[in-house]
């Protein structure tokens, strides 16, 4: 498994985070990259993801998000973020969007089906509503707020009530794998 990865701040004293950043993959150096920055803007994130960043992320900052991301930057470059997805019964390939449980093809919409991917890439972390949201209909949108509950509920309803698990007065997380395709009661 890779055991290296950078953070880079884009405000850097002597040169800029993104030419540097554009100047390793130019030299063709394939460390994962999480940039660390208050440049806020969409130009300047998607600036910085296509001079080679592996990752986003805002300053203020939590160390939880951070230590998260970082471990997720360090599975994939360890090659163990291939394209199916597997948690107990649940396999999910990204490639043909389906979702089998327990060898079964299950029926998601395709919020239903952004949901689970995210909390299957997240594991153990805990999302909030918040996250969720901008993971479902982006960033800008103006949601209903108990849209999220009525996509968790649906996905306990397909999947099994121990899919996720409520983490009071923090969001949610994907529940433990043994859990998984025992049938919540309508």
């Amino acid at each position: 498994m890779a055991s290296d990865i950078a953070i880079l701040d884009l405000g850097l004293p002597d040169m800029d985070g993104v030419a540097l950043l554009r100047d390793w993959r130019k030299r063709g150096v394939a460390l994962p990259v999480l940039v660390l920055t208050a440049r806020d803007g969409l130009a300047d994130r998607v600036s910085g993801l296509q001079a080679g960043a592996d990752d986003y992320l805002l300053k203020p900052f939590d160390l939880d998000e951070l230590i998260a991301r970082v471990q997720a930057l360090l599975r994939r470059a360890g090659g163990h973020a291939g394209p199916i997805v597997e948690h107990g019964p649940i396999t999910l390939d990204p490639t043909t969007q389906t979702v089998y449980c327990e060898e079964r093809e299950v029926e998601l919409t395709r919020r239903e089906y952004a949901l689970l991917s995210k909390l299957l890439h997240a594991r153990r972390s805990i999302l909030t509503a918040e996250q969720l949201k901008d993971a479902l209909y982006g960033i800008e949108a103006e949601v209903e707020s108990n849209a999220i509950n009525v996509h968790i509920y649906h996905l306990r309803r397909k999947l099994g009530a121990g899919l996720v698990r409520t983490v009071r007065g923090l969001g949610y997380r994907l529940g433990n794998a043994s859990d998984i395709g025992k049938r919540s009661t309508p």
